[in-house]
């Protein structure tokens, strides 16, 4: 059921961002390029994906909404192409291309990054004051900017004792703050309920550290072709994640409980709907148990 519907809010999203993305020939097209070269061929999508997602949980028009879900994509890209840096994780692969610094050097790649930002917030200003703010807060020093300092931080066995409530706090900020604030800016661009969009955002909090730990457990399993990415990079760098600390086994069977967890608060985020409820809640607790399960 999750994979039919993003599909489809792939195939929209898919046309926002070719329709907000400068043509490469625009000046200054070197720029335009790097931008594009991060986001064509784009990856999983899952945020604007979620983003639709929560649109359509608590009852909006989606079409409402596809311009705000794009840019939860321009934001996530951004902090791809600076997280790839040789100041930061120095990576060399990406979505199964080479980096946008490999491609276009390192000054450029942190400008095309910081376009893809702001690109990020005039395309959530439709969907509202809210929207832009959720968004704002997902991004800055306590969302996803304030879990790589920790991540940063944590990296070569530098924290002194190492715990799992420091992992989820890392995951909760680096990766879990856009997936929740992609699930709200929907919910706002669409005009959810106050209940639905508050129950929506703990569905988000239980998904968004389910899908880190998939993350954190694919990087020591998974292969370059699956992932488009190199694997083994936390490990390399001896990065805090949950395999590090409680084992593959126990993340793994983590992931599942948290993601039933996701799945059991569907009643809830789908309270407000007057139509379609039963589809809305299978999709939601399909979307969290297909996400902790996920091999690429």
């Amino acid at each position: 059921m999750f994979a039919s519907f993003a599909d489809r809010a792939r195939a929209l999203v898919e046309a926002e961002l070719e329709r907000l993305l400068p043509r490469p020939d625009a000046q200054p097209a070197v720029l335009h390029q790097a931008m594009r070269h991060a986001m064509f061929p784009g990856g999983k999508r899952l945020r604007p994906v979620l983003a639709l997602l929560g649109c359509r949980a608590t009852g909006g028009d989606e079409g409402r909404a596809v311009s705000a879900a794009a840019s939860t994509e321009c934001l996530h890209t951004y902090s791809l192409i600076h997280d790839d840096l040789p100041c930061m994780d120095d990576d060399e692969l990406r979505r199964g291309r080479p980096t946008c610094h490999v491609v276009f050097g390192e000054a450029m790649a942190v400008l095309a990054g910081d376009a893809l930002q702001a690109l990020a917030f005039e395309a959530v200003a439709s969907a509202g004051a809210e929207a832009t703010a959720a968004l704002a807060r997902a991004a800055g020093c306590l969302g996803m900017v304030g879990g790589q300092v920790g991540d940063m931080e944590a990296e070569g066995g530098q924290t002194a004792s190492p715990s799992l409530e420091h992992v989820q706090w890392i995951h909760d900020r680096k990766t879990g703050a856009l997936i929740t604030a992609s699930l709200e800016i929907g919910a706002f661009a669409g005009g959810g309920s106050p209940a639905g969009i508050d129950a929506l955002r703990e569905y988000g909090r239980l998904l968004g550290r389910a899908f880190q730990i998939a993350d954190d457990c694919l990087d020591l399993t998974g292969a370059a072709s699956e992932l488009g990415k190199q694997p083994g990079q936390d490990l390399a760098a001896g990065k805090l994640t949950y395999p590090a600390i409680i084992g593959l086994e126990e993340s793994l069977a983590e992931a599942r409980r948290l993601s039933e967890a996701a799945a059991g608060l569907a009643p809830a985020v789908c309270s407000g709907l007057e139509t379609g409820l039963d589809e809305a809640i299978s999709l939601l607790q399909d979307t969290a148990l297909t996400l902790s399960a996920r091999k690429h």
